[in-house]
């Protein structure tokens, strides 16, 4: 067995997988032999590991310039790259820059220079500008979810970018869609297509919620309560109306966190972090969510509000019925109201009547303390196990971030665990640690 075949069952098994897919396996061997591919395929398929595998096999240990560069579309995205690379436990450095943080942090975690620098378009143009790294370095490239960047207004920042990357190797475009041009700037001369776009979603089922009212905020209510403690994704199409939503849901005691461009980046991803540990099970987004994020397990999504494309409609679905689990789409329609065309007319599921979702029995907490103090999931586990007197069946999901960490705690058990944990010393930093 060769080295780079060990070294790949290793990171499958830190990373808790049995096997690679088909598409993954398939992306592999292209990105191998290949120094251009499009690689197409569904949100939740494992793009981010088909390409990172081959990338990584790939780098050179002795080379202490960025090698790989990964622009994404957004800062939920680049996290999650940097997030699943750390996890793999390769031993090379990896960073994720993005608007939204400071730049002068990102120049101190820049001096050292990581082998694999992922982020948005528009901050990696600054770094380039600003001589942050010598992009003419950089041997490969990946444009991940490449068309939402252009949709988004990346357009210019990319092709900027494409311009000073003046010795690529190879070059890498993922989507999950084949509905997408690929802009001239990137100069594919002769691109090795993998299109996996219509496999994934073969257990999705889209059915219909009838509103009697235009409001259709009592029919929502009554929905969520008809299918129960599962988790899911509310789709709305403006902040506003997720504001609004929000209120209801609240008044009627269902828990819920939200997540849309207009809050600040801090509380999108705590919003991600207790939606992923079961602190809430639901989640009311824009299209900002429909794809690039890491929120496993979903059970059904509902478009609350209709999308106007029939791209976003894919999207949002693409959301459940991931890696071939079940899942359902449901449309919440207006008695009244006229679908697009490209919605075949769903099957409308009857709303029985349903007591209101039990409140989540998990609570999230914050640490003040993260990888940069030296600080592992293992660390965290032991504080609350040992010194927080908690069994195992007490303590939920742990991420760890670069400065601080995250754990759930059993509500039942929190407030007792949290007087014995806080202020107490965790390797040689004494942490505070609050709910959140």
């Amino acid at each position: 067995m060769s080295q780079a075949v060990k070294t790949q069952e290793r990171i499958l098994e830190k990373l808790g997988i049995a096997q690679l897919n088909e598409m993954q396996l398939a992306a592999l061997s292209a990105i191998q032999k290949q120094s251009e591919i499009v690689l197409l395929s569904p949100t939740g398929s494992g793009k981010t590991l088909a390409f990172l595998l081959p990338i990584i096999a790939e780098l050179d240990p002795k080379n202490e310039d960025v090698q790989v560069l990964i622009l994404v579309p957004s800062r939920e995205l680049a996290i999650q790259i940097e997030q699943v690379t750390r996890e793999m436990g390769t031993g090379y450095k990896i960073n994720a820059v993005y608007g939204g943080r400071s730049i002068s942090k990102d120049k101190i975690e820049l001096k050292h220079k990581p082998a694999i620098l992922v982020g948005t378009p528009g901050r990696i143009a600054d770094h380039i500008y600003r001589a942050t790294f010598n992009a003419a370095l950089v041997k490969t490239l990946v444009l991940d979810e490449f068309d939402k960047s252009l949709e988004i207004g990346f357009e210019e920042d990319m092709g900027d970018i494409m311009y000073d990357l003046k010795n690529l190797k190879k070059k890498i475009l993922t989507s999950a869609t084949n509905e997408v041009e690929i802009p001239d700037f990137v100069n594919l001369d002769d691109p090795h297509y993998l299109d996996y776009s219509k496999d994934g979603v073969k257990e999705l089922t889209i059915k219909s919620f009838i509103s009697p009212e235009k409001d259709k905020l009592d029919t929502l209510v009554k929905a969520l309560c008809h299918l129960g403690d599962q988790p899911g994704i509310i789709f709305c199409n403006f902040k506003d109306s997720i504001q609004r939503v929000s209120e209801y849901l609240e008044e009627n005691g269902i828990g819920h966190g939200c997540f849309y461009g207009g809050l600040e980046q801090k509380d999108r991803e705590r919003s991600l972090i207790k939606f992923r540990n079961g602190t809430h099970k639901i989640i009311i987004a824009t299209d900002l969510a429909a794809r690039g994020l890491d929120i496993p397990e979903i059970k059904f999504i509902i478009h609350y509000h209709l999308p106007l494309r029939s791209q976003e409609f894919t999207h949002r679905n693409g959301r459940t019925a991931r890696m071939h689990a079940d899942g359902t789409a449901y449309v919440l329609k207006w008695k009244d109201e006229v679908l697009p065309e490209f919605i075949t007319e769903p099957v409308e599921e009857i709303i029985t009547e349903a007591p209101t979702p039990t409140p989540s029995e998990w609570e999230t907490v914050f640490i003040s303390g993260g990888r940069k103090d030296k600080i592992s999931k293992g660390d965290v586990a032991g504080l609350f196990l040992k010194q927080g007197e908690l069994k195992k069946e007490d303590l939920g999901i742990i991420e760890l971030k670069q400065d601080c960490a995250f754990a759930a705690v059993k509500r039942s058990k929190i407030g007792k665990a949290l007087n014995l944990v806080d202020n107490q010393r965790l390797k040689k930093k004494k942490v505070r640690i609050h709910i959140i």
